[in-house]
């Protein structure tokens, strides 16, 4: 009997790398690799053609315009990639029987509140990244309503450009640095993200509609930066700053906390600390 084949679209961003890497755990899948080169999600009969050959009984979306300032001066590009290329998928994958899990983000909201967000609490996003993210959440779901979404925050990795490798290649580099005090949130290790989505698709159990994911605990920008300091031994001088002294062309929101109950009880999923991630991760950073 052939195995259960999982596509994974963006396969050599972070989460993509990540679920490369968890693969060789899974054997009782078969799974098919996509970069942005080999699928461009904006052609629609592209899409068409790939989904029908490889025939996937699972699809996991990690392809995204993730730069976030880019996006203010690229946004048709944004939109396309973000938005439309998501709907075009999520189309493609209802119509060939695929079960969809795309990923989308905590920048669909606006940053105003002061508990962590729930997955229907109002979206509002701040900048054009948000705002073509949730367009391709709200495409997502017109096309496929079987499909899942999981938004994540604060994302990192071993792998690609993120906070934790551009810190710790800055800290190396540099005497003093400055770091926002005044935006706070949740990081996610790609690691974990990866893991709690082939747990869902193992569970068998399929449970469609929203869903938020990062790791445990609360910090601000800086406060991350310290606690990479200190796990990469740095003698760096690290000084917080407030968002206004650090203008950027997007905007970014200021709370970022996702409330994470819905995923833990409808998969009964198991979310590290971030601190305890944070280890994990600079210790494949030191040992490669």
């Amino acid at each position: 009997m052939d195995k259960p084949v999982i596509l994974i679209t963006g396969s050599n961003g972070q989460l993509g790398k990540e679920l490369q890497q968890l693969a060789i755990n899974y054997l009782q899948f078969h799974f098919v690799f996509a970069s942005r080169d080999d699928l461009k999600l904006h052609h629609y009969g592209l899409v068409e053609n790939f989904l029908t050959a490889t025939k996937p009984q699972y699809c996991i979306n990690c392809a995204a315009f993730t730069a976030v300032d880019k996006a203010e001066s690229e946004q048709d590009m944004a939109m396309l990639v973000n938005g439309e290329a998501v709907g075009n998928l999520a189309a493609v994958c209802k119509i060939v029987h695929t079960k969809l899990i795309h990923i989308s983000t905590d920048y669909v909201f606006d940053g105003e509140s002061e508990t962590p967000y729930k997955e229907d609490d109002a979206t509002n996003p701040i900048n054009t990244y948000g705002a073509s993210k949730l367009m391709g959440e709200q495409l997502c779901m017109k096309e496929n309503e079987d499909a899942i979404i999981i938004r994540t925050s604060w994302v990192y990795s071993s792998f690609g450009h993120n906070f934790v490798k551009t810190m710790m290649r800055l800290m190396s580099e540099r005497n003093e640095l400055n770091v926002v005090s005044d935006q706070v949130g949740s990081p996610t290790y790609a690691a974990d993200l990866a893991k709690v989505i082939l747990e869902i698709i193992e569970s068998g159990k399929w449970e469609r509609g929203i869903y938020h994911y990062s790791n445990e605990g609360k910090i601000s920008w800086y406060k991350f930066a310290l606690a990479i300091k200190e796990l990469n031994a740095s003698k760096a001088i690290i000084h917080p700053i407030l968002t206004a002294e650090y203008p950027t062309p997007a905007l970014r929101p200021k709370f970022s906390l996702l409330n994470k109950d819905k995923i833990k009880t409808a998969f009964q999923v198991q979310v590290p600390d971030w601190e305890d991630s944070l280890k994990k991760c600079i210790v494949k950073l030191q040992s490669t």
